[in-house]
This record gives structure tokens, C-alpha cells and sequence, in this order.
């Protein structure tokens, strides 16, 4: 099937001239330059959208997807609670918890942190905390132990191990208005870490039963934990539960809790998305001063090309299909080397490593040690699309102004 004339022109426009490489030059680095843009668009979302899974990961590692709670007589009978969360759909785990503020003493060294207070059992529906267990185990902490399980920063601060003695204090007044600080002796049985400091430099669990006792209320429970099949379902879910176990309870997920987390991953995800994208324009704008070139240079063949009847959005028809075809095979070819690094980061980064050895991750410095990354299609979409649209734009101006050639005048000399 043949091509359209003005088709055909553009195609040939593309190819260099012994008298017109300069020309072409500029369109194929303005080609290349799309394409680095693109790639390198493309990896580094992958990589942003890999660490926010990540970091998502080691939070809810320790966090549920949501909490709910109340005032004590509301938790009383937390049993039935569970067993009625459970079966509200889309839950697929439930757990009471105890959580108050501590101070936790070691002779001189003392710490604030957060008691928590754990079913050892039912944890394991709403969280992975015995996948980081360093030290101990998490079934060490049966009721009336006395055994507490100690984040690894926080071990650290205090200058405990597993098997020494720590005095956990809850602050507290009398009716009097006198400061009577509720005081237990624990024994370290277990060291974790997930790899957050807000988890790891503050948190300590213990039975709930053993947490229980240094509650105002004695042996009250905070509220509940729970988890679902769909954690992006979490604040549309959380109070469904509150309303099916009679709306007496407030309820909190994981968006809400660490929001500062996600919001701080999603500014410097938009962020490095904008200053990616100004190389992709730079880029894209570079065809038109390779295109007003060409036009220029062409007067004589579009003031020819209209003498003979070519109509002028036939001629605007010629310099958009160069423009085009620069545009895709830059975008085509940048989406092509962004995937083929994204998929492939870690080994290349480690091929680095091995060769000159450049290490990105120390584990020394940091809790990650490999670069994760997350191929989303409706990223690379979106790229592609507005890489694709920017250079189209380009390609606008300098088909316009050829199109206005007024044959008399290039031809005038001619």
C-alpha cells in the first residue's frame, strides 16, 4: 500500500544529506535525549515505588492495617469483639493490644518508649513481628513471665541483652494529686528489628496480661488490631468493623498513622518525576530547532511542492511525521532501556559492585542493603504518553511556519 505523499516527504526529511548532517544531528540527539529522559524516568519511579513498598512493608511489619478504639466498658468484652470482627468481610485477622507510654531503666540508663502489650497467638493474624526476631522468640512471652521483647536501638540505648533485668515505669498520680509511678521488673527474653526507628528506638512488647497490670484501669485493653485482605481497603473497611461491633469504637488505619511516612515518599516521588520530565522538554524542544532548520533549508522544495497544488496541511503533514517519527523511536527506545535497568537493577548495581567496587547500601549505614524496585505499568503509560505528547507539541511551530511559505517569495531568487 503506498504512502501518502506527505508521508513519504517526512520520511525522507529524516535521512541526512551530505549538505544537511548538522540537521540531522540535532534530531538524533534530540532522539537520544528523549530516550535518556524516558529511561531514566522510568527506573526512577521504579526504584521510588520499590523503597515506598518497602518501607510500607517493614511499617505494617509492627503496625496493622487498623485499629480501633474506645473507653473500657466498650472493650469489655473483647473476646466476643474478635470473634465479630473476624467475620465482617475483608478481615482476615483480629487482635487485642495494650500500649501506653513507659520509661524503661537499666541502672543509670533510662528511655522512654511505648509498652505494648501482645496475644503471642493472635499477633500472628495481624502482624509479622516474629519474622524479625533477632534474639528470642516471641512465644517467650507467655502471661506472667515477666518477659519483655525489646526493639535493637532500644536494647542498645539501654545496654541490655537477652537474660538482663530492666524496671519498666508508668508514670501516674494518685487522687491527691501525689505522683505514684507504677513499677515492674521484666527480663529481657527477645531482640527485634524491622529496620524503622519509630519501631526499632522505642517499642517494647510484652504479654498482654503482663502489660495489662500497669494500666490505669488494670486489666483493660487498649483496643483492637486488624488486618485485612486489601491494605489499600484499610480506610474504607475500618468503619465497617466499628459499625458492625456497634459503632462505639473509633477506628484508625495505616494511611492515617503514617502518613507523614508516605506523604514524605510521594513528595519526592512527584518531585523527581518534574525534574526528570523539564529533560524530557529540553530534549523534545531541541526537534524544534531541528525542524525550523529544515524548514529553512527547504524553502525552495515546499515552494515547489506548492506550486504543483501540495495543499498546506499536507505540507504541515511533511514536518510532522519528522517530528513524529524522532518523538516515537525516542520514546520507544527509552521505554525499552528504562525496563530492561528497572527490571534488572539489583544485578547491575551488584555488577558494578563486583568490578569497580561501588557500593551503594552499606549494611553498616543502612537497613536496606539492596536497591528494590517496582515496575507499575500505568507509569511507564504515563511517561510514554506525555514524553510522546511534549515532542508532538514541538513539532507544531515549525509545521505551521512552513506551511505559511509564500511560494513567490522562495522562489523569487531562485
Amino acid at each position: 500500500m503506498p504512502l501518502p505523499l506527505s508521508t513519504f516527504i517526512g520520511l525522507r526529511y529524516v535521512r541526512a544529506r551530505s549538505g544537511q548532517f548538522f540537521v540531522s544531528f540535532i534530531s538524533w540527539v534530540s532522539m537520544l535525549g528523549i530516550c535518556l529522559g524516558v529511561a531514566t524516568l522510568i527506573v526512577i519511579l521504579s526504584v521510588m515505588n520499590g523503597f515506598e513498598n518497602e518501607l510500607r512493608g517493614r511499617l505494617l511489619s509492627l503496625a496493622s492495617h487498623a485499629t480501633l478504639t474506645g473507653s473500657p466498658e466498650a472493650l469489655a468484652d473483647w473476646p466476643t469483639l474478635v470473634k465479630k470482627a473476624v467475620t465482617v468481610p475483608g478481615v482476615v485477622g483480629a487482635a487485642p493490644y495494650v500500649e501506653q507510654q513507659v520509661l524503661i531503666a537499666n541502672d543509670a540508663e533510662l528511655s522512654a518508649a511505648v509498652l505494648r502489650g501482645i496475644d503471642p497467638v493472635a499477633e500472628r493474624a495481624v502482624s509479622d513481628i516474629g519474622r524479625s526476631m533477632k534474639l528470642g522468640s516471641l512465644e517467650d512471652l507467655a502471661p506472667g513471665s515477666g518477659h519483655l521483647v525489646l526493639g535493637r536501638v532500644l536494647a542498645y540505648q539501654l545496654a541490655v541483652s537477652v537474660g538482663d533485668s530492666v524496671t519498666v515505669l508508668v508514670p501516674a498520680s494518685s487522687e491527691t494529686g501525689e505522683i505514684q509511678p507504677r513499677i515492674r521488673e521484666f527480663r529481657v527474653s527477645g531482640i527485634f528489628e524491622v529496620g524503622i526507628t519509630d519501631h526499632d528506638s522505642v517499642l517494647a512488647l510484652a504479654h498482654l496480661q503482663d502489660a495489662a497490670v500497669l494500666t490505669p484501669q488494670g486489666q483493660g485493653i487498649t483496643g483492637l488490631r486488624l488486618k485485612f485482605d486489601d491494605i489499600f481497603a484499610a480506610p474504607v473497611l475500618a468503619p465497617k468493623v466499628s459499625q458492625a461491633l456497634g459503632g462505639q469504637l473509633r477506628s484508625s488505619d495505616w494511611t492515617v498513622e503514617n502518613a507523614t511516612y508516605l506523604r514524605a515518599i510521594r513528595i519526592e516521588k512527584t518531585m523527581m518525576a518534574i525534574i526528570l520530565l523539564l529533560v524530557v522538554t529540553v530534549a523534545a524542544f531541541n526537534i524544534v530547532a531541528a525542524l525550523v532548520m529544515v524548514v529553512t533549508g527547504k524553502r525552495t522544495d515546499i515552494a515547489i511542492l506548492r506550486t504543483l497544488g501540495l495543499a498546506p496541511r499536507s505540507v504541515v503533514n511533511v514536518f510532522l511525521t519528522q517530528g513524529v517519527i524522532i518523538g516515537w523511536l525516542g520514546v520507544a527506545l527509552g521505554v525499552i532501556a528504562g525496563l530492561a535497568v528497572a527490571f534488572n537493577v539489583g544485578a547491575i548495581l551488584g555488577w558494578l559492585d563486583r568490578v569497580f567496587g561501588f557500593q551503594l547500601w552499606d549494611a553498616d549505614v543502612y537497613y536496606i542493603t539492596q536497591t528494590p524496585s517496582d515496575v507499575q505499568a500505568p507509569d511507564v503509560l504515563l511517561i510514554a504518553v506525555l514524553a510522546f505528547g511534549l515532542t508532538l507539541l514541538a513539532t507544531v511551530y515549525p509545521s505551521v511556519r512552513a506551511a505559511r511559505t509564500p511560494p513567490a517569495e522562495a522562489l523569487r531568487y531562485e
